[in-house]
């Protein structure tokens, strides 16, 4: 698995318990609001994150239709070998 690296803060695999307790650094001089380029890293973050997960799960489906094929494969073969 790639890891993603940042100059930001917010380091380590990212957790929905993560996610859900993250407090970004407030505006400054009494400015409401956050700061665009934290947001924009996070958002940066999530993004490259959901990626690896989903690139990651394919490769799980993909391989497990590999070990169901081969294993079907071998059963037959077994059975056909049985019935010989």
């Amino acid at each position: 698995m790639t890891v993603y690296r940042s100059r930001n803060a917010l380091t380590g695999r990212l957790t929905p318990e993560r996610i859900a307790g993250l407090s970004l650094p407030l505006t400054g001089r009494g400015r409401r609001g956050y700061r665009v380029d934290d947001v924009d890293l996070l958002l940066h973050r999530l993004a490259y994150e959901l990626g690896e997960r989903n690139r990651q799960l394919k490769a799980a489906r993909e391989e497990n239709r590999r070990i169901k094929n081969a294993l079907r494969s071998w059963q037959s073969d077994r059975a056909a070998r049985r019935g010989e």
